[in-house]
């Protein structure tokens, strides 16, 4: 049976202390490692952290409340299949300082817990106060409430990230509120999208969807939709089984179907289509992408839509590039973190074309 994660006071908690992921550690010379293939970290990506950890439970998260007993053994730290060690927040402040010039971005996790709002609003003053790159907020919308985005952007957040996640209201519930007995409601998710593009203006926030949880192709090509006709964009992952979530045992879609999502998103996102002039099958699968042959050549041939979307750093391009966040470092990426070589670009066409 699952249970809740036992709380231990003398674990580290924020505001003094944040997570950070391996690569972001590896980047920031804290943890020793290589990148497959040369991979670059453009974004330092620090979650918040607290004794007993976060009180929310979707399905498919490896933070969520409700875990297998194997997860609490002593000095668990995994999440997204590797180590995210806690770190006093001043001493990554002082590496952010001396990062290689290609890190362009910090973006703040939040999680849902009591103190996560007042936490990430001090934490994005001391990143904001003490560093050059600009501040990304990954928010908890359960938690928030009237002023609370005008606070986050005061306290110096420079974009927003709301991560949606599922593509319906009915997974959404299933995964992530009612169904696993969760705080997260759909309606609030978009209320707080709505408003985060209010606040910070259009194209600086951005919508987390993951494909894989059970919904079709065109049901996630229409949400995206639905968030560039708001004024966002999307940031696009495929599933992966975490360890000790309650989908742990699913398996990891096949890339044919996340291929056709990564270029419905590019042409949506960069409003050359809409989901109203792509065609789908019977089973709900894009087979046509409502541009011109030349065009989808053209952005196919660019490989720059399978590669990783994400926030943006001063160059314009993205920051927050995740390398490897999807998958295992191997030849099979769902998220390319660099650009496309000519034998990826071979395997993407063989993959986009499956059905």
């Amino acid at each position: 049976m699952p249970q809740a994660a036992p709380a231990n006071i003398s674990e580290p908690s924020s505001p003094e202390y944040v997570r950070m992921s391996l690569a972001a550690a590896m980047t920031l010379d804290l943890a020793p490692g290589s990148f497959y293939r040369n991979a670059r970290l453009g974004c330092i990506n620090l979650l918040l952290t607290y004794p007993g950890g976060c009180r929310a439970n979707c399905a498919f998260c490896g933070l969520a409340r409700e875990k297998r007993a194997e997860a609490f053994e002593p000095r668990f730290e995994k999440f997204i299949r590797v180590a995210w060690r806690a770190w006093p927040l001043a001493q990554v402040i002082e590496r952010i300082n001396q990062a290689p010039p290609w890190v362009e971005r910090v973006c703040i996790s939040m999680i849902t817990h009591p103190q996560a709002k007042a936490d990430t609003l001090e934490i994005c003053r001391r990143v904001a106060r003490g560093a050059s790159q600009p501040v990304s907020l990954l928010i908890a919308p359960t938690l928030l409430k009237e002023g609370d985005l005008e606070a986050m952007k005061e306290a110096g957040a420079e974009r927003i990230g709301v991560a949606i996640d599922a593509a319906t209201p009915e997974l959404f519930a299933g995964l992530r509120g009612a169904g696993v007995a969760g705080p997260h409601r759909w309606e609030h998710y978009w209320r707080i999208y709505e408003q985060a593009l209010a606040v910070f203006g259009q194209g600086k926030v951005g919508v987390h969807l993951i494909h894989g949880l059970g919904e079709s192709e065109r049901e996630l090509i229409g949400v995206m939709d639905r968030a560039r006709a708001l004024g966002g964009s999307t940031h696009l992952f495929c599933f992966f089984p975490e360890r000790f979530s309650a989908l742990g045992e699913r398996p990891q879609p096949p890339a044919n179907g996340y291929r056709r999502i990564q270029m419905a998103r590019w042409l949506i996102d960069h409003d050359l289509a809409r989901a109203a002039d792509m065609v789908f099958d019977q089973e709900g699968r894009v087979v046509g992408f409502g541009v011109s042959a030349q065009v989808l050549e053209e952005v196919l041939a660019s490989g720059r839509p399978f590669m990783t979307s994400g926030c943006p750093g001063a160059s314009g391009e993205v920051a927050c590039n995740r390398p490897f966040g999807n998958e295992k470092p191997g030849p099979d990426l769902r998220n390319y973190p660099f650009a496309l070589d000519a034998g990826d670009l071979a395997l993407v066409r063989e993959q986009i074309s499956q059905y």
